[in-house]
């Protein structure tokens, strides 16, 4: 059962109580189809989702870390993480990866992803609590074991190039194979890596070493010219 954790129906039934729709997406979702343990738990929110962090955290008297600069909250409880963030939408300059910011709908929340497979959400409302939302096929391409972007991977990947070393990094991970359409973007938008910090390369890479089989990371790394 992926929601038999107390945890959910509470986020559901707060969510219920102040009107909001909230749901489990991402990493979280992903793994529990490809049976990776996974304790980091992301909440989307069509509402506020600091709002919400804050009444789940006065039930649980647990510690809430919010950041409003990034309109999102992180509530620690029984030994797992649940981040908060509101539904949004994303734009972005040509000579950065950080977005503008507005509010949006769920599934403009999971547009703005940066794989199918991150981009699939549970309902925790009352009336379909454990419903999953998939406009992107990201359960097809968990199937079939491809790395695709929900949207033109073009714009995906030349507003954050960092997602084109998740790709890979993806890839390596998980023995998935880059989609015809993902692999050309990457060559295409390869000098855009320039934006991103050294830091955030290394962490990507240092994943991709630690992978199981590091050499399909470095390899893609190779064909696509990001190496």
């Amino acid at each position: 059962m992926p929601l038999s954790n107390p945890i959910f129906r509470r986020i559901g039934r707060l969510a219920d109580e102040q009107g909001v729709r909230a749901f489990v997406v991402g990493g979280y979702v992903r793994d529990y189809y490809l049976r990776r343990p996974s304790t980091d738990i992301d909440v989307v929110v069509v509402g506020s989702g600091i709002a919400l962090a804050e009444a789940l955290g006065r039930e649980l008297h647990a510690r809430v870390s919010v950041f409003k600069t990034f309109g999102t909250a992180m509530v620690r409880a029984g030994g797992i993480e649940v981040e908060f963030v509101g539904a949004r939408k994303e734009s972005y300059t040509h000579d950065s990866r950080k977005p503008q910011v507005e509010a949006g709908t769920l599934e403009d929340d999971q547009r703005r992803r940066d794989f199918t497979i991150n981009a699939m959400a549970w309902s925790l409302a009352e009336e379909d609590f454990g419903r999953l939302v998939d406009p992107f096929d990201g359960m097809r391409d968990l199937h079939e074991g491809i790395i695709r972007t929900p949207c033109d991977p073009d714009v995906t990947f030349s507003d954050d190039p960092l997602r084109m070393m998740r790709a890979v990094r993806f890839a390596s991970q998980l023995n998935f194979r880059l989609f015809p359409e993902t692999f050309e973007a990457i060559v295409r938008n390869r000098e855009r890596i320039g934006i991103v910090s050294r830091e955030r390369i290394a962490v990507e890479l240092n994943k991709i070493v630690l992978s199981p089989v590091p050499s399909v990371g470095f390899d893609l790394l190779e064909r696509t010219g990001l190496l």
